[in-house]
């Protein structure tokens, strides 16, 4: 039997808890082998720890060009910190490492996120992929190693805590009976939280669990991860998202063009550029197209519906930055 024509595009994968990213990839290659589109070139667009949940990009095909982009993409996660027990891994996996009782104010947690909302630095987790002398961190912090990371700039563009009412989503501690706020009363008892669910939308590079951590210190307490999910990765959002069970229904013989998002989606807000056939032509052979009318910068280049490149354009000439074969 003859193999389907190659795909060229992205799944947006739900990724469950428990599911490392590269099974994942695994996944898709797999139903797309049982399929009968032969050997398509499959990859993520950005690492989600087993124990996190939620947006995976996968490219297939040509989109497997844009990987890289998607890496270097900002993310938005939602997750939960529970304060008392800080463990070696900043998540509910690891050994407890510190405990404390103390248990901050619910609208101390509110007020703190503005103190971790702009550029900011962090440790990232002694258990995380990062390479110590070539050695994975989590490899040298599991053989019992002491593991020393440096700190990292990163930016939080945003980070509020979840659900309820006000400004950054916090019901009043003073509501009365009649559902709205009293007058501040400084003899009244503050609402302590166990634990609190915050949505934070970062830059590349940025670890939730360190995030987290640093959180539970400020707040004159330790805190661990106990729920993280990935809300949107670079252009994709959880409603494109399709569960493990969608994806294989599409090795029993569902349609995959059903949850197959084009190549251009991994490109969201780089305008398009309609080429003529020369122009086409010439851009694949990677040649200089000149006297194209347009203002500098970024382009996705298409010879009608088909890409061609995606092409730089500097004083009305073309340069191709990354070519597809589609």
């Amino acid at each position: 039997m003859d193999s389907k024509a190659a795909p060229h595009g992205w799944i947006v994968l739900d990724k469950p808890r428990g599911l490392g990213s590269t099974q994942a990839v695994a996944a898709v290659k797999r139903n797309l082998r049982e399929a009968g589109y032969g050997k398509v070139k499959v990859g993520h667009g950005g690492t989600l720890d087993p124990l996190a949940e939620g947006v995976l990009p996968i490219a297939l095909g040509e989109a497997t060009k844009l990987s890289g982009r998607m890496l270097d993409s900002d993310k938005t996660y939602e997750f939960t910190l529970q304060f008392g027990e800080e463990t070696d891994t900043l998540d509910a996996e690891g050994e407890v490492v510190e405990r404390s009782d103390r248990r901050p104010p619910r609208a101390a947690v509110a007020a703190i996120c503005e103190h971790f909302t702009g550029p900011i630095e962090q440790v990232p987790p002694k258990y995380s992929a990062l390479k110590v002398d070539g050695k994975r961190a989590y490899d040298l912090a599991r053989a019992g190693e002491e593991v020393e990371l440096e700190k990292r700039a990163v930016t939080v563009h945003s980070l509020e805590v979840l659900g309820g009412a006000g400004p950054a989503g916090l019901e009043s501690a003073f509501a009365t009976t009649r559902g709205r706020p009293d007058p501040y009363d400084p003899q009244a008892p503050l609402e302590l939280a166990d634990s609190v669910t915050l949505v934070a939308h970062v830059s590349k590079g940025t670890y939730i669990r360190s995030l987290a951590r640093d959180i539970a210190h400020a707040l004159g307490t330790v805190g661990h991860v106990t729920y993280l999910r990935r809300i949107k990765a670079g252009p994709f959002s959880e409603n494109q998202a399709i569960s493990l069970d969608k994806l294989n229904e599409i090795g029993k013989g569902a349609p995959l063009q059903d949850h197959l998002l084009p190549l251009e989606a991994g490109l969201d807000g780089i305008p398009a550029l309609a080429l003529d056939p020369d122009s086409a032509q010439a851009a694949r052979q990677g040649r200089v197209v000149s006297g194209l009318p347009h203002p500098d910068g970024l382009y996705f280049a298409k010879l009608g519906d088909v890409p061609v490149a995606l092409v730089e354009l500097e004083g009305g000439a073309m340069k191709v930055v990354r070519g597809f074969n589609v």
